[in-house]
């Protein structure tokens, strides 16, 4: 048996809100690629509202310009991660279209 390895390439698009030349918002789309499926796919990361400007809607059209983007670039799904105890976030991501699928894993180093 031997292992391989292969470098797959992905692109990141960090989309931003600005006022006043001072961001309030970011997110960050990464599109990746695989073999299992001929489109690629998204990942959402990294989503973040600055305090004061939260409940303002900045958010949902922030996801809403990810929603299209990830579309433009053709890709099958769309994942997005949040901590468990964000029941806010997950509310906008349901009002958005996501659904809750699966459980999600990871180690920090």
């Amino acid at each position: 048996m031997e292992l391989q390895k292969k470098s797959v390439v992905a692109t990141g698009i960090r989309l931003s809100v600005n006022k006043n030349d001072v961001e309030i918002a970011r997110a960050y789309l990464y599109i990746m690629h695989n073999d299992l499926h001929d489109c690629p796919f998204g990942l959402l990361e990294d989503v973040f509202v600055e305090d004061n400007y939260r409940g303002q809607g900045i958010g949902s059209e922030l996801l809403k310009e990810v929603l299209e983007v990830a579309r433009k670039q053709n890709c099958y799904k769309l994942i997005a991660t949040s901590r468990t105890s964000r029941q806010k976030v997950h509310e906008l991501y349901k009002r958005l279209g996501f659904k809750e699928y699966g459980i999600e894993f990871r180690i920090d180093f």
